[in-house]
């Protein structure tokens, strides 16, 4: 686009002082607002921001320095992604939202939930600078889309490490009998740590240990489940912590943890390995210490000097994590939210999300990067983890189904049922299905 024979961007920085100049001539590129874009305020709704440093409003402010009619808003819901799902798809019916920051698996669900009356748009593939499949990687990329339409782009993904303390004579790579065999070491109460509470993260921990133990789940097309039920009994078992005085290979407090819990667990000593996302890393190296609550709290002691840790990869492939930007359908402003989605996702952003923020990043360019190599030597063990890392079943009642997962091994790791249920692929598909 030109305006009366300048650049538009030119136009745009003209209008355009100081510090905002700076930031738009080297963060928004082809992604400052151009005069098409519909004034107003762009109010995005997202889950709590548990980067190093609040990167996310790092970045709207940013867009804010050079967008002063469409300046945007961070709306925080509940940290729990259950809440998270309850709350964005009610707030996605009353229009005061323009952008979703999404799981990734709730793609198909606000594409096409069982209403009928979906609540995101479709990206205008059209208007973007770059094309999604040369700019994304392609894990991230295809949580995005639907039906065969592209319904988000991939603000920061995620991909399950195995964190070990580095003082203990461990030596990756690990398997879960090492794991099993590290129980009872003198000054430890269990030999691991993971997100086990009835949650979203519970489920993803059960897919992780049930293709560790060789297993399976096969989703058809009408949303059919077949699993081979002998390896998810033994995937189950793993992760159920003892119920005598030990030796423990799961910390049995775990059943209530959610990401703080058990990493507030690792931080204090109590383990040697820990499962958990990517942004834990950066915290622990930060010392920040796990927020009140969150099952399990502070850890005792406080002020305690942080462990020594590094990380590897899991027993098997880690579920798919991470988060995606779109554009609400009811919003008044689609091509300005369109144009926020394509900054917070833009190559420098997501540097910026990566280092310093620690979320891990969506374009394989930043983990090339050189300096980032130099400055985290962990980079390309997460790349490889988010390449080789599996998707959840894309349906929209994804959130069906996690729930009556989560039920299900909640029974076996709490000690009330002894094994799963004998037809918990009829369950799960009466889930998927919409019974």
């Amino acid at each position: 686009m030109r305006v009366r024979g300048k650049p538009w961007w030119l136009f745009a920085a003209g209008n355009l002082t100081g510090a905002a100049v700076a930031a738009a001539l080297f963060l928004f590129g082809p992604f400052a607002g151009p005069p098409e874009l519909e004034p107003g305020e762009l109010v995005v709704l997202s889950g709590q921001d548990d980067s190093t440093g609040g990167q996310r409003q790092r970045l709207i402010d940013l867009w804010n320095d050079s967008h002063p009619r469409n300046r945007a808003r961070i709306v925080t819901v509940p940290q729990d992604a259950d809440g998270q799902w309850f709350e964005m798809a009610n707030r996605a019916e009353d229009g005061d939202t323009d952008i979703f920051n999404l799981d990734v698996a709730w793609t198909a669900y606000f594409a096409h939930p069982p209403s009928g009356r979906r609540l995101i748009r479709p990206i205008d593939e059209k208007l973007l600078a770059e094309r999604p499949g040369d700019a994304f990687m392609a894990k991230p990329l295809q949580t995005c889309r639907y039906d065969e339409r592209l319904w988000a782009l991939p603000f920061n993904t995620d991909a399950g490490l195995l964190y070990y303390r580095t003082d203990q004579g461990l030596e990756p790579p690990f398997t879960w009998p090492e794991i099993v065999a590290a129980a009872g070491r003198k000054g430890f109460e269990g030999a691991y740590t993971t997100q086990l509470a009835r949650y979203e993260g519970l489920t993803v921990n059960v897919l992780e240990a049930v293709w560790a133990a060789g297993g399976r789940l096969d989703v058809a097309a009408d949303g059919r489940v077949s699993l081979d039920l002998d390896r998810w009994d033994e995937a189950v078992r793993r992760l159920t912590p003892r119920r005598d005085a030990g030796p423990h290979v799961v910390l049995p407090e775990s059943t209530s943890f959610d990401e703080a819990g058990s990493r507030g667990a690792f931080q204090d000593g109590r383990v040697l390995f820990m499962r958990n996302w990517p942004v834990a890393y950066r915290t622990m190296l930060a010392g920040d210490q796990p927020r009140a609550g969150g099952g399990g709290g502070e850890p005792a002691g406080g002020g305690r000097r942080p462990v020594p840790f590094a990380v590897a990869k899991l027993p098997g492939p880690s579920v798919l994590g991470g988060q995606n930007l779109a554009v609400s359908e009811r919003t008044r402003k689609p091509r300005a939210a369109q144009a926020l989605i394509e900054f917070l996702t833009n190559q420098r952003s997501q540097e910026m999300l990566f280092d310093p923020g620690g979320f891990a990043a969506t374009r394989a360019a930043v983990y090339e990067n050189e300096t980032i190599k130099q400055k985290y030597p962990y980079a390309p063990l997460l790349r490889e983890a988010v390449d080789t890392a599996q998707l959840r079943p894309m349906s929209p009642n994804y959130v069906a189904f996690s729930k009556q997962l989560n039920l299900q091994v909640s029974e076996v790791l709490t000690g009330r049922q002894p094994r799963l249920p004998r037809d918990l692929a009829d369950q799960l598909t009466r889930a998927l299905q919409g019974r």
